[in-house]
């Protein structure tokens, strides 16, 4: 194929994390040569029309833009829920599709999207049960499609390393761990009071999991059973959601994981976050650790105005997941293991419709994604969507242990079943 072969790319949903992280990621791939045509589809046209006005993105990226569904033309209020299927299936086939929507709305995108023979990125967790990862991982196979999962963290260079030594032996055996990701406050003065909803997800689900597939990636040990308990809240628009949870998961090997998550990071906080993992490991008649700082990573700054994004003035600054920062082209690029989780789906997909044009050569490189491991695929990332699955049961129940049993029918029950 042509060597200036772009792939053209649909993002599914406009609100913070395609401002934060998607959008910039997609622009640059975009003056990378990798992109074609970007369009971006939402509800109503509200979001779009404030990503078309971000003045951080626009001076990043002089001169792009994106095509609006619903146009700019349609009233800001006026709801377009089926809309997605229409713009996806009038896609020239074998595109990218980025699904950045609610967790429960997941699983009916990214469906839609391989009815429209679409490639698919969906941000973490795919989908919230078992069966549903593995239907998508089937079609998507039988039809050459690739499915990436956003883990991000998979991408820290610090994850990197640690998979490469741990899996040398140099730690010895994972035995006790601690994992924290305390989001911001004011997230819940935003839209996720509409639907982090204590029926629907929890801290555990929403950000946990990445830490949880963390110490999978880094280990290749899978979780076996886990309790989490929640403490429930109001946002301020009166629903009720799990503010804070607490959870514990148990191993393969006996290894035991404490992972604290919620949103109640203090918005005059130095960081944006607090997140970290510890993992202590055995050896013979010595010990080994693996320690990630995640929230702070050596750059403080003081500014003048409170320029964080909570407001701000004294800044933890962690250059390593997602930055903006001067290079050597028009505005800034983005930088950080963010962008490159990202990138590496994108890329993928790119690489499979330049490079193969044939069925089975798809299929190849697809499978050869999953066994190299380091892009989540619903092939070796599937056991997430088992520990979300038990997590849910688990906090409805009230911090009750659930068994996560694997074999010819992986799936959870109650421990005490």
């Amino acid at each position: 194929m042509a060597s200036d072969f772009k792939i053209d790319v649909c993002i599914i949903g406009g609100g913070m994390i395609t401002h934060d992280l998607i959008l910039p990621s997609v622009y640059h791939l975009q003056r990378s040569g990798v992109v074609g045509k970007i369009g971006i589809c939402a509800l109503n046209n509200g979001p779009l029309l404030e990503l078309k006005k971000s003045a951080e993105i626009g001076e990043a990226f002089p001169g792009q833009s994106f095509e609006a569904y619903p146009s700019f033309e349609n009233p800001p209020d006026k709801i377009f829920p089926d809309l997605y299927k229409k713009v996806m299936a009038e896609m020239k086939p074998r595109q990218a599709v980025i699904v950045a929507v609610p967790d429960q709305f997941h699983y009916e995108i990214v469906m839609e999207a391989l009815r429209c023979n679409q490639h698919v990125l969906c941000v973490k967790p795919l989908v919230l049960k078992y069966e549903q990862t593995i239907e998508i991982e089937k079609i998507a196979l039988e039809k050459g499609l690739f499915v990436g999962v956003e883990y991000h963290k998979r991408f820290d260079r610090r994850s990197l390393m640690a998979r490469r030594q741990y899996r040398k032996g140099h730690f010895g055996s994972f035995a006790m761990g601690e994992a924290k990701m305390i989001e911001p406050y004011y997230y819940r003065f935003s839209n996720f009071q509409n639907w982090f909803t204590t029926e629907q997800t929890d801290p555990f689900v929403y950000v946990g999991c990445h830490y949880v597939d963390l110490v999978y990636f880094i280990t290749g040990l899978k979780p076996v059973e886990l309790s989490v308990s929640g403490i429930k809240g109001k946002f301020p628009n009166g629903k009720e959601g799990f503010m804070w949870a607490n959870g514990r998961v148990r191993y393969e090997n006996g290894a035991l994981l404490s992972v604290i998550d919620g949103l109640g990071y203090p918005d005059a906080g130095a960081g944006s976050n607090d997140q970290c993992l510890v993992m202590y490991c055995e050896g013979n008649g010595k010990s080994g650790m693996i320690q990630h700082d995640d929230q702070y990573r050596g750059v403080r700054h003081c500014y003048l105005e409170g320029i964080g994004c909570a407001g701000s003035m004294y800044n933890y600054v962690s250059p390593d997941f997602y930055r903006l920062v001067s290079w050597e082209g028009p505005g800034y690029k983005p930088v950080g293991y963010g962008y490159d989780s990202v990138a590496a789906s994108i890329e993928m997909m790119h690489r499979i419709e330049r490079d193969t044009n044939s069925l089975e050569g798809r299929r190849k490189l697809i499978k050869e994604t999953d066994e190299c491991g380091i892009i989540a695929t619903p092939g070796n990332s599937y056991v997430n969507e088992l520990v979300v699955e038990a997590a849910r049961m688990s906090i409805l129940k009230d911090g009750e242990w659930v068994k996560i049993v694997y074999g010819e029918n992986p799936h959870v029950e109650a421990r005490n079943r």
